[in-house]
């Protein structure tokens, strides 16, 4: 078995959870298979990777990326399987299973239709993009859903789709490098100024509409006065969402103290240090087709507060690893107060805090193991081959 693994992201370019997904599977499958990881970005010895057409220089970027998408097609003659992650990626695998007679397998880590936001981003690419993932979907010869919300979700937007093609496999955690770690006095909350003695509330996590930060800032406005926010958020979709976030921590720090703002993509080891720290970590997104990082905070032993919203309530237990809000776009204001009750609530009760970081912890153990995704895997591979 050789399989063509398709991504846009591959370390060290990894930004978000699609990325940590590829990274963390493909060193698990080549356990099992031959594996030749194909990517776009800064050449690497680790990958095959792919470039645009230098003639689309300052074109749009969907399709800037479809030029890299063919070349990338091109390359994958040797699999018997070519499996695409994200829309970025999707043409390639599509293009590559018909040019060569292979099975095309996408894991589908979100849904253009349901981030409509993105065409602040891209502008028309955002309609090309809808496209390449509405194609390469429904001609594909299995979905894979990262959650059983986002099958449903999947079934909902394609419904000319086989249900018996959408299978489950979702995401992981390897809980030997996000584990509980001791903070000591030259991490990167002393960096920032963070006084160890006061309970700290974290988010990690990039500046855009899907994540909903906006929404835990406005909620920060009515946390307890001891509690201090580390929001770990940059990589702006949009100079007008950076905007907006800059106008809202500013007006944040201007009514509370201890608001922190780290704007750079921090390294594992420093996220790792803010996590086990954190009396709550919040996860506020609008969109979450499971959300990698609650797996994070969790392996941690970080209790969270987290939007009750796509695959969340399958990572975090509600009331045992961690405090679900509901989430309705009509009323975002009871949104964010339930996000600051849930907050203070938990800072308030450093037991239960505790009590739900270490369930949580230990439900990473027990059920978000790489090596039983990259099985499963396998053997949907195995079934179409």
């Amino acid at each position: 078995m050789r399989v063509a693994m398709m991504t846009r992201e591959y370390p060290p370019e990894v930004y978000g959870g699609a990325g940590v997904h590829v990274t963390e599977l493909v060193a698990q499958l080549r356990k099992l298979c031959e594996v030749d990881v194909h990517c776009m970005g800064a050449p690497r010895d680790t990958a095959f990777v792919h470039q645009p057409d230098p003639a689309l220089a300052g074109a749009n970027a969907a399709i800037s990326t479809l030029s890299a998408d063919l070349v990338m097609a091109n390359a994958a003659g040797d699999a018997n399987v070519v499996h695409s992650h994200t829309w970025y990626a999707g043409m390639a695998g599509h293009l590559a299973s018909l040019l060569y007679g292979v099975p095309h397998v996408v894991t589908a880590h979100s849904l253009e239709p349901m981030r409509p936001w993105k065409a602040e981003q891209l502008g028309g690419g955002y309609r090309i993009s809808s496209w390449v993932e509405q194609t390469a979907m429904e001609a594909a010869a299995a979905v894979i859903a990262v959650s059983s919300g986002m099958r449903d979700d999947v079934l909902s937007v394609y419904p000319g789709l086989d249900p018996d093609r959408v299978h489950v496999v979702k995401n992981g955690i390897d809980t030997s490098v996000w584990h509980p770690v001791e903070v000591g006095s030259t991490s990167v909350l002393s960096d920032l100024g963070v006084d160890p003695s006061k309970p700290i509330v974290s988010f990690v996590g990039r500046i855009t509409r899907q994540k909903g930060v906006k929404h835990l800032v406005a909620a920060a406005h009515q946390f307890a006065p001891e509690v201090q926010l580390v929001l770990c958020a940059g990589a702006p979709d949009t100079p007008e969402i950076a905007a907006e976030m800059t106008q809202a921590v500013a007006g944040l720090q201007e009514a509370r103290s201890g608001v922190f703002w780290v704007q750079e993509m921090l390294p594992m080891p420093k996220v790792r240090e803010i996590l086990s720290a954190s009396a709550v970590f919040v996860c506020p997104s609008v969109y979450e087709p499971l959300g990698i990082v609650n797996l994070e905070a969790m392996a941690c032993g970080t209790a969270v507060v987290a939007s009750a919203v796509g695959g969340i309530p399958e990572v975090v237990d509600d009331g045992v690893t961690g405090t679900l809000v509901r989430y309705t776009p009509e009323d975002v204001e009871t949104f964010e107060a339930g996000l600051a009750e849930g907050v203070n609530a938990l800072v308030a009760d450093a037991d239960r805090a505790a009590a739900y970081g270490s369930a949580g912890r230990q439900r990473c153990i027990d059920e978000f193991s790489w090596a039983r995704i990259a099985e499963q895997t396998l053997e949907i591979y195995n079934s179409l081959v």
